[in-house]
């Protein structure tokens, strides 16, 4: 079984929906981590005070038949059409263990 890591940043406020759409497409699980940044444009500020851009980062480990119809639900749930709500990308995973669980019904 191929696997296949996909990260999500996405709004806080978006995160419990776009788990659940991964879910409902395939995704056994998720990983959310939380986390700052800047994008292409500086932070906002307010009286002079830069405001925290605050994030999530959802990780999600699938098997390679399930990569496509998961991250089309996260950029749909996440609102990603919308300028400056988040970013997915996928990664290849070489090695993986703890997985017996999540990967039940897989071919080994």
């Amino acid at each position: 079984m191929q696997l296949k890591c996909i990260l999500a940043m996405v709004k806080p406020n978006l995160t419990d929906k776009v788990v659940d759409a991964a879910k409902a497409v395939g995704a056994t699980g998720a990983t959310i981590m939380s986390a700052s940044g800047t994008g292409i444009r500086e932070a906002k500020s307010f009286f002079g005070l830069c405001l925290d851009v605050r994030t999530d980062i959802i990780l999600f480990l699938v098997n390679e038949e399930t990569v496509s119809p998961v991250i089309k639900a996260v950029e749909q749930a996440g609102k990603f059409h919308e300028p400056g709500t988040g970013i997915a990308f996928v990664l290849p995973v070489d090695q993986a263990v703890g997985l017996q669980s999540q990967f039940r019904n897989e071919e080994k």
